[in-house]
């Protein structure tokens, strides 16, 4: 007997029972007052708009996910694990990399469409503002990271599949949500919410002003992406100033979803950080990259006319090739001024793992880091340890409760105020005043001194066995501010003249910034300045820029080369030489391909129906997205 079919039938009886009786008893009495007795109280079909909250923003671990797809492809990590993605590929017939659909069609999803559309019924104006803010950060972040995506038929019942909106239309309407949010949260609102928003919002405790500051940071953040269109300083540059400048206005701003923690001791596994040692997401299967490595600690290597690195002639084990004679964010020198100790708290080194901390200041200089290839711990020096500093996958009994952002109980970052000073400064420096981006720039590098500094975890050592192990951060917070007092003061931040000020200082400085948990925006970068590919015209395209073979790319001594060393696989410069899949047609990666279970099962025909390349398309993944684009996006290529 089917219980759960018999069930159904007996209480459906029962109701129309009563339902009978009623409306002969008394006629004016509805007969919905007694459909109660079919609620499932396990399994509401209704609750109240405050307790859909906490699970909508939890659900923005999902943009951790992604980063082992997006980070790969941005050279901030190597990976043994998403090695299609570090190639430019992907994994076919799968779901990997689909978080972003994943988590903003069904684990947000009419979770979040129930909960704008009770509050703006019963007028409860802060909780649909807040809603409204975050659905626009939501689709924001799946925009950029998948491009073209069903939005108008999104959440229409009664639909098998769901037609396609281009990105040209997503993007305003981004845009529209942003503002209306930000209408709703001023309005005066007479709800009795008592804690049930402070309780259940975990990224501002129900504060008002800092989530209208919130909404503005989405629309400034939607509106940087566009600045390589023609039509920048006619279109948006008006309102991204306004934007901005009602955005963060310090990093007491910054928008983190904090969660529990506890490791072993949580009630559930998922009360962790995404990457923290006790989930072992990360494990020993993702690694700093090497190119990371360069930026951090101002080593980018020199080529030769052949494009091969130029050996060093002291036999140094640490620098073995001769390094660009003019770096950008710091360098080796051991003087004060020149070490950016932010690759001491977002990096990782095996060296000195039986202290607890270092102060000393030669000691922390002293400190080597590798980084990882593409697909492989092992570098083109040494091998890149594990985020907890170990060549070894990731284990609580040696890792602790983690460092830093890799932590159990760290938030999960969605944007900060030094993110937009350096939005800023791109806008002013191509756009507006060279002086006025200089400025911005500088306060952007102290904001991230001070946003990096607030998340140290005190070091200590353990003993396992007769070996000692490094938990925590092996700079104290006091010791890194006054590095990073220096740091500011020196040759690369305060002492850089004017004239030598670039876009590359921004766009690298925002790439450290950002790393690791901002590496959707820096790909979105990285994607709207082409990658640094050497081509002609507005956009680079098969024959104009690479082919099945060859990608061709500025060298460093380009003025207008942004990101300095930066080298994709197949470059034709020493540690690359290599070829992406011969379904990418030689093309690097623009966009991460929608959800496999969703789109390529049940919404084929839609996507099949997109231009210039099919949705099903070989190469769908090479689609450049509308954003990158200085005019229109072609039809047809």
């Amino acid at each position: 007997m089917n219980l759960y079919k018999n069930s159904y039938n007996m209480k459906l009886f029962k109701s129309i029972i009563l339902c009978g009786m009623a409306l002969m008893a008394l006629t004016f009495t509805s007969c919905d007052d007694y459909l109660d007795v079919n609620t499932n109280t396990d399994a509401p079909d209704y609750v109240d708009g405050y307790l859909y909250l906490a699970g909508i923003q939890q659900a923005y671990q999902g943009v951790y996910w992604d980063i082992r797809a997006i980070g790969p492809l941005t050279q901030m990590m190597g990976t043994s694990s998403y090695a299609n993605y570090a190639n430019h590929y992907y994994t076919k017939a799968s779901d990997a990399a689909g978080e972003a659909w994943r988590m903003v069609y069904w684990n947000q999803g009419m979770n979040l469409e129930n909960m704008i559309n009770q509050s703006v019924e019963a007028e409860n104006w802060t909780l649909a503002g807040i809603g409204l803010a975050m659905k626009a950060y939501s689709w924001d972040f799946l925009t950029k990271v998948n491009g073209e995506a069903p939005m108008k038929q999104a959440f229409v019942s009664g639909l098998l599949s769901h037609e396609y909106d281009y990105q040209y239309d997503i993007y305003p309407q981004i845009r529209e949500w942003a503002k209306q949010a930000i209408e709703y949260l001023q309005k005066e609102d007479n709800s009795a919410y008592g804690n049930r928003i402070v309780n259940n919002d975990f990224i501002y405790g129900g504060d008002k002003d800092k989530w209208i500051k919130f909404a503005y940071a989405v629309i400034a953040r939607n509106l940087a992406s566009l600045t390589c269109k023609k039509d920048f300083k006619e279109k948006y540059y008006n309102d991204f100033i306004d934007a901005v400048g009602k955005a963060f206005a310090s990093n007491s701003d910054n928008a983190a979803v904090s969660i529990e923690g506890g490791g072993a001791d949580a009630a559930y596994s998922a009360y962790n950080n995404f990457w923290c040692p006790y989930r072992g997401n990360l494990s020993y299967s993702y690694f700093q990259h090497d190119y990371a490595v360069q930026l951090f600690t101002g080593t980018i290597r020199k080529y030769d006319e052949n494009g091969n690195w130029i050996n060093t002639e002291n036999g140094s084990t640490r620098y073995p090739y001769q390094l660009l004679d003019k770096q950008i964010t710091s360098d080796t020198l051991a003087e004060t001024g020149h070490f950016d100790p932010r690759r001491l708290v977002k990096l990782a080194t095996t060296d000195s793992n039986n202290y607890a901390t270092i102060e000393d200041v030669d000691i922390l200089r002293g400190l080597t880091y590798y980084g990882s290839s593409f697909t492989s711990a092992s570098g083109p020096i040494g091998t890149a340890p594990s985020f907890w500093g170990r060549n070894a996958v990731s284990n609580t009994t040696y890792d602790g409760d983690g460092r830093w952002l890799y932590a159990n109980d760290a938030p999960y970052i969605l944007m900060t105020y030094a993110e937009l000073l350096f939005d800023l400064a791109e806008v002013q420096y191509k756009y507006g005043s060279k002086s006025d981006a200089f400025e911005t720039w500088k306060k952007a590098m102290a904001a991230d001194m001070d946003f990096t500094a607030s998340y140290i975890k005190a070091g200590t050592v353990t003993t396992v066995g007769d070996v000692v192990y490094h938990q925590g951060d092996k700079v104290t917070a006091a010791t890194f501010k006054s590095i990073a007092n220096e740091y500011l003061a020196g040759p690369y931040v305060g002492g850089l003249s004017l004239s030598d000020f670039s876009l590359s200082h921004i766009m690298m400085q925002k790439f450290i910034a950002l790393f690791p948990w901002g590496a959707p925006e820096v790909w979105v970068d990285q994607r709207k300045y082409f990658y640094d590919i050497e081509y002609t015209g507005e956009y680079p395209t098969n024959g104009n820029g690479w082919d099945k073979t060859t990608l061709n790319m500025k060298k460093d001594d380009d003025a207008n080369k942004v990101y300095k060393g930066l080298y994709l696989l197949p470059a034709q410069v020493q540690g690359r030489k290599g070829s992406y899949n011969t379904d990418n047609d030689g093309s690097p990666c623009f966009r991460l391909r929608p959800r496999y279970n969703s789109e390529y099962m049940w919404n084929l025909n839609n996507l099949q129906a997109l231009k210039p390349i099919a949705g099903d398309a070989a190469n769908y993944q090479c689609s450049i997205m509308w954003f990158c684009y200085p005019g229109d996006m072609p039809t047809s290529l």
